[in-house]
Parts: C-alpha cells; sequence; structure tokens
C-alpha cells in the first residue's frame, strides 16, 4: 500500500500543503500541453517529409542529409514526445522542442536552396504551431530562429539556390498543404470545446449552490439587485421571500448532518415544483432560502407558499419519516421608497423575524408602514 504522505509535503499537524496539489496540478496540465503536440507532429513531419524529399533529389547534397531527414520525419517526433513528458516541466520542455522545429525547418529551408511552395509550407506550419502554442511572443522568437538558422545554413554550406517549385512537386506537396492545416484545425476545435465546457463548469460553481443545485447567496443577490433596478426603472412589481427550515438546527443535532442535507434538499425540490420555473431560487444560508418572484403581488407569494406547506405536510424524510418539515416564510413587497436593494433584503429578513418570534410555521408580511 503507497502510503498518501509520500504524493505530496505534509505541513505540521498532519495537513497537506495546498501547493503540492497546485504544483501536481500544473504539471498534468503541461503533460496535456505536450500530449497535444504529439499526433500533429507525427502528421506534419510524415507529410513535410515528402515535400522536402521532392526538392532534395535534386539537389547537390550527401547522403547525410538524407539520413538526418528520415531521422527527423520519424524519429524526432517520438523523442520529443518522450523528453517532454518525463521533464519536470513538460510546457517548458515543449516550447524547446518547438524551438529546435523552428532551428530546423530554417535548415531545411535552406537545404532546399529556398524551393518557393515547399519552403513556403514548412514556414506557414511552423508559424502556426509556435503562435498556437505561445501567441505572438512565441511567433516573433520562432520566426527570428527560423531565418536566423536559414541564413547561416546558406552560408556555411554554401547551397544554391532552387526558387522554383516543379508541377511535380507541387504534386507531392499537396497532402501536406491539405491534411495537415485540416488536423490542426480540429486539434484547435477540440480544445475550445474543452475550454468552453471547462468555463461553463467554473460559471456554475461559481453561481449555483454545491448542494442543491440552486443558486449560491452571492450570485442571488446579485440577481437580486438587477431585479431592485428594474423595479425602479420600470415601475414594475416584485415579490421577495426568505425562507428558514424550523428547528433545523434540532434536526442536525438528534438525526445527524445526513437528514439534516435531506430535509434541505427536500425543501429545494418542493420549491422548484411548487413555483414558477421564472421565480429565482437561492440558498440564502445553511437552511435558509430566498426566493425572488418577479411581477408577483405578495398574495400571490403567499399562496404559492401555502401550497409549498401542503406538500411538506405529506412528506417524510427518508431516513427519519417521523419528522415532518415546517417552515417560516418572510414576506416582503417591493416599494419604490426603497432606497437599495439591501433595504427590500432586509424588509423580508424582518418579517422572516416576526414569523419566527410569533411561533413559526407561519408566513409573515412586512408592514412597511411600520
Amino acid at each position: 500500500m503507497i502510503d498518501e504522505r509520500s504524493s505530496g509535503r505534509w505541513l505540521p499537524g498532519g495537513m497537506m500543503d495546498s501547493s503540492t496539489y497546485l504544483d501536481e496540478d500544473r504539471h498534468h496540465s503541461a503533460r496535456r500541453f505536450a500530449r497535444r503536440l504529439y499526433i500533429p507532429r507525427i502528421i506534419g513531419l510524415a507529410t513535410g517529409f515528402f515535400c522536402v524529399s521532392s526538392v532534395l533529389v535534386m539537389q547537390p547534397v550527401s547522403g547525410w542529409w538524407w539520413l538526418l531527414l528520415v531521422a527527423y520525419c520519424f524519429i524526432w517526433p517520438h523523442f520529443a514526445w518522450q523528453t517532454a513528458d518525463r521533464a519536470s516541466d513538460p510546457a517548458r520542455a515543449e516550447i524547446r522542442n518547438l524551438m529546435a522545429d523552428s532551428i530546423m525547418g530554417g535548415v531545411w529551408i535552406a537545404v532546399m536552396g529556398l524551393n518557393a511552395l515547399p519552403s513556403a509550407l514548412i514556414l506557414a506550419m511552423l508559424c502556426m504551431n509556435n503562435v498556437g502554442c505561445g501567441g505572438l511572443k512565441l511567433f516573433l522568437g520562432g520566426l527570428g530562429i527560423i531565418v536566423l538558422s536559414c541564413v547561416l545554413t546558406l552560408g556555411l554550406l554554401h547551397i544554391p539556390l532552387n526558387l522554383q517549385t516543379m508541377p511535380s512537386q507541387v504534386w507531392i506537396c499537396l497532402p501536406f498543404l491539405l491534411i495537415y492545416p485540416a488536423y490542426f484545425g480540429l486539434v484547435s476545435y477540440r480544445t475550445a470545446l474543452k475550454l468552453s465546457e471547462h468555463k461553463r463548469r467554473l460559471m456554475l460553481m461559481s453561481t449555483r449552490d454545491g448542494m442543491t443545485g440552486v443558486y449560491n447567496r452571492r450570485h442571488w443577490e446579485h440577481l437580486l439587485h438587477g431585479e431592485y433596478d428594474n423595479c425602479q426603472r420600470y415601475q414594475r412589481s416584485a415579490t421577495l421571500l426568505l425562507i428558514d427550515i424550523d428547528h433545523f438546527k434540532s434536526i442536525n443535532d438528534s438525526f445527524g448532518h445526513d437528514v439534516g442535507d435531506e430535509a434541505i434538499l427536500a425543501i429545494t425540490e418542493h420549491l422548484q415544483l411548487t413555483l414558477r420555473i421564472t421565480d429565482v431560487i437561492g440558498r440564502f444560508g445553511g437552511d435558509e432560502f430566498g426566493v425572488i418572484m418577479s411581477g408577483t403581488s405578495q398574495e400571490s407569494a403567499i399562496q404559492a407558499m401555502a401550497r409549498v406547506r401542503e406538500y411538506l405536510e405529506e412528506f417524510r424524510l427518508p431516513h427519519a419519516p417521523h419528522i415532518s418539515l415546517h417552515i417560516s416564510v418572510g414576506v416582503a413587497e417591493f416599494d419604490q421608497s426603497m432606497m437599495n436593494y439591501r433595504e427590500w433584503l432586509k424588509a423580508a429578513d424582518v418579517a422572516l423575524y416576526k414569523a419566527k418570534n410569533l411561533g413559526r410555521s407561519r408566513t409573515e408580511v412586512y408592514d412597511i408602514a411600520a
């Protein structure tokens, strides 16, 4: 059995250092980044091999260049992936691999004598990779490396220029022109979908209560603020409810938090089943809920709470069937004299406090005149 303490750094008192988890998450994310480039590199270099070969057969170069071309196009992708995957910082290692690609791209452009179409395709592929992985900074850095390695190779080897692309070479380059951009686009599309889904989940986490699925207090208050502004601006009616589970602490203390959670979920479900889909439900506190009923009078809100009570009279908790749930409700209808949404919220809280003081299991309305 693996000791859990071996997987991270522990602090005095038996607590795990949170930075350990963050470091591990960054490492996994960097590995995924390197993995995403593995297949595109294989496809790009395999199809690029034929582009370079179509020109290399006409260039006065030794057989060592052919060996280097084969090794680079068919062995280098696997070596690059292994070095990045095993590195302590896979993202940084993959950036180095991209710079190595830029160096070799400049070399092959020079060896081909700057042959127009294959050189343009290699340059486009490398620039696409760099800008897709590191933005403008990596694009400019990679472009500078490509130009520098190309100029140095031309100067050192005195390779003659061969700018003209023959028709046969155009046909050989077509697979590279068609396959690699299409696959790169597919990878970008999948990445965009994952980012969109990740953003959606983060949005849910930031706005929803983790247990009940209704809005959390912070976001619910934000929606309440918006409703207050709309009521002030367009002279609309709306009613605010604050709902509290009666004797919730006793339920938790007597039967445990599992039963308490069942009570909270039951209240949530009954509210969702009874109220309109346009009514905004939020978990305002541990056992307290808030409801914004737009376009609703306080009389209609009271009737809605009466229906909720009818449901609760027949409902029993699965693990505590002898317990019946009761709620206290504070109702505050919007009034133009309210200075801000917090004053509206305070009015509902005053009504809820009144319901509790008068014996609970009742609905009380905020008296503006008082």
